[in-house]
């Protein structure tokens, strides 16, 4: 069972490092980036809320121990860098209009993953009952690397302007804390990063956005 377990999360962190390190170079290839700009962007947007996690865990980076991560970040970077490159058109016309649902899919599902397995980790380390801590934990997991990402590219950062984003993230990690506790990890992820999508698919379809103030001109 244990290494069930195992196997399952092991493959749900390698989804979500292949949805974030796609959107992350999606940006970088938008931004007009050259290859390595798009390969270092994917990078950081796939590891970087779980690097800055295990730091404040203190903890070395999973990330730089277990180099697979990174590994497939890159090569999914390299992946939609070479498709979009010789095949140029690729994004115009109507192609073009499933730029924003395919960065929204890639996003809420690397959200979702990474927001649970932020959880869950605080919870290895001996944190259980610190609800706090662990929703803190899973939403910088699931949202640490995006933000770096758009601090990298000159955009505003996507958590501060589009639809429901770090409050999904907040939603789910809680979600798993709760489920967690009384049915165990598996249920526990499954169930909270499923919640989290749908949150972010329903924010997208009903443009759910948090009150903001409109700047005079």
């Amino acid at each position: 069972m244990g290494d069930l377990q195992t196997l399952i999360v092991f493959c749900m962190e390698l989804a979500g490092t292949i949805a974030f390190a796609a959107s992350g170079a999606m940006v970088g290839i938008n931004c007009g980036m050259d290859i390595f700009g798009v390969c270092v962007l994917g990078v950081v947007t796939a590891v970087g809320g779980g690097m800055t996690r295990d730091m404040i865990l203190g903890n070395v980076p999973g990330a730089l121990i277990r180099p697979v991560y990174v590994l497939v970040a890159v090569f999914t970077a390299l992946a939609v860098f070479l498709v979009l490159y010789f095949k140029r058109n690729v994004l115009r016309g109507k192609p073009g209009e499933l730029y924003d649902r395919a960065m929204l899919v890639m996003d809420s599902v690397g959200l979702g993953i990474f927001t649970v397995v932020g959880v869950t980790t605080g919870i290895s380390s001996g944190y259980l009952e610190n609800t706090f801590l662990l929703t803190f934990l899973g939403t910088l997991t699931g949202v640490g690397g995006g933000l770096l990402r758009d601090i990298m590219a000159g955009m505003p950062p996507y958590i501060f302007v589009k639809h429901i984003y770090a409050c999904a993230s907040v939603a789910g990690a809680l979600c798993c804390v709760w489920i967690y506790r009384g049915f165990g990890q598996i249920p526990a992820m499954v169930v909270s990063s499923a919640l989290v999508v749908l949150i972010r698919f329903l924010a997208a379809h009903y443009h759910w956005n948090l009150p903001r103030m409109r700047r005079e001109e």
